[in-house]
């Protein structure tokens, strides 16, 4: 089983599901990764507001942060690789991500199919 480690933007909270303006993106994604977890993959999610170590330790996600910034985020590892940016991967991605099935195109920096995101938990304003 596959070890994914999301990098989220700074949010409010852990999951983003909170705030004024929930991303409606961000519960189906926590729903998914639960999904993940039950299949028996390891599953860590950390936020950049919250677990700002998570980045640090990470010379990836370093190198990334360093060269796009946030609008990089959510990243997502597998495995220690970095398989998708700035998007949440729909289910079926994930799950094709998880067990290396993936194509090229889900694995790009704008995966197809992958649905965007709306400034986080609290929207464009910052976190609350």
């Amino acid at each position: 089983m596959a070890k994914i480690e999301i990098y989220d933007k700074p949010m409010c909270c852990s999951t983003g599901i909170c705030g004024p303006e929930v991303d409606p993106i961000l519960p189906r994604f926590a729903a998914d990764l639960d999904w993940l977890k039950a299949q028996g993959h390891q599953v860590e999610r950390s936020n950049l507001a919250q677990q700002p170590a998570a980045f640090a330790g990470n010379a990836s996600v370093r190198e990334v942060l360093a060269a796009e910034g946030v609008d990089s985020l959510p990243l997502i590892v597998v495995d220690g690789t970095i398989v998708s940016r700035a998007n949440y991967p729909s289910r079926d991605q994930l799950e094709a991500l998880a067990n290396g099935t993936a194509s090229a195109s889900t694995t790009k920096a704008n995966p197809l199919g992958v649905v965007g995101q709306a400034g986080g938990c609290c929207g464009d304003t910052g976190c609350c």
